[in-house]
């Protein structure tokens, strides 16, 4: 138990916590888009179950870290003289994950988009029986898959910040039952607001098609990918967290503006 105790232990927990939960925030966007395809009364109990496997998924990850880092053997190289990459397994996963976001995410605007086309403005409860519903296993299979995505990179990070510390899988491992245990928290209420939220919901699928060209461009990076003889580097996510934390801003003002003008 002393290892728990040491400074840096402190340290690195407390920032694998605070790292784990903003990463997390993505992941609780996504399944307050999916969940919103569930009956009411079922998208709370898809939220916590969802977040509880995947937080079993993080740690198995976690005690599999050698197989994780293992996968930055390349597998195959491709050389099309106008572009030409080294893919890995890391950079396959987070490109397989880059382009099922981009996908989802516009497939759900789209048919979002020709639910307000095609019906008149109905009441909560109406509007909700009219959205298709996905099975409850679908819904959970596809929270695993995007939680899969997210986790590499997060435990890489992980990883690289415990290198050295004594007991660092033990450390990563509370890290994550405590990011999880604060995003079951918070899961239910942000689902609730931006289902409730039309928006916000827009807004929020704009935001996943930014994380999947993200993840698209980090893939590329990883796998020393020249287009056009130029080398494809990664996107910071500073930048895309500021844009994402601008957009918000003025959407919350957009929406303080037309509550008082209602």
């Amino acid at each position: 138990m002393e290892i728990f105790f040491t400074a840096d232990a402190i340290v690195a927990f407390i920032t694998l916590t605070f790292l784990e939960i903003v990463l997390g925030i993505d992941n609780v966007i996504f399944i307050s888009i999916v969940t919103g395809k569930l009956p009411e009364e079922k998208r709370k109990k898809a939220t916590k179950l969802g977040l509880f496997l995947a937080m079993f998924m993080r740690i198995a990850f976690l005690f599999g870290v050698s197989w994780l880092i293992a996968m930055k053997a390349t597998l195959f190289e491709i050389d099309w003289g106008w572009f030409n990459a080294s893919f890995n397994g890391q950079s396959l996963i987070l490109l397989a994950g880059g382009i099922f976001l981009i996908y989802k995410s516009t497939k759900e605007i789209h048919e979002k988009v020709n639910h307000v086309q095609e019906h008149e403005p109905i009441d909560e409860k109406q509007s909700a029986k009219k959205i298709a519903t996905k099975s409850f296993s679908n819904i959970i299979v596809q929270i695993l898959m995007i939680d899969v995505i997210f986790s590499i990179d997060s435990i890489l990070t992980a990883v690289g910040m415990t290198n050295g510390i004594e007991g660092a899988l033990y450390i990563m491992i509370a890290a994550v039952i405590v990011s999880v245990g604060v995003m079951m928290l918070f899961a239910v209420p942000v689902g609730n607001f931006v289902n409730k939220n039309p928006s916000i919901q827009i807004l929020a699928l704009s935001f996943l098609i930014l994380i999947g060209f993200m993840l698209t461009t980090e893939s590329m990076h990883i796998s020393h990918a020249v287009l056009a003889g130029q080398e494809i580097g990664a996107v910071p996510k500073g930048y895309l967290y500021f844009a994402i934390a601008f957009s918000l801003v003025v959407e919350f003002i957009n929406m303080k503006i037309r509550k008082k003008s209602n």
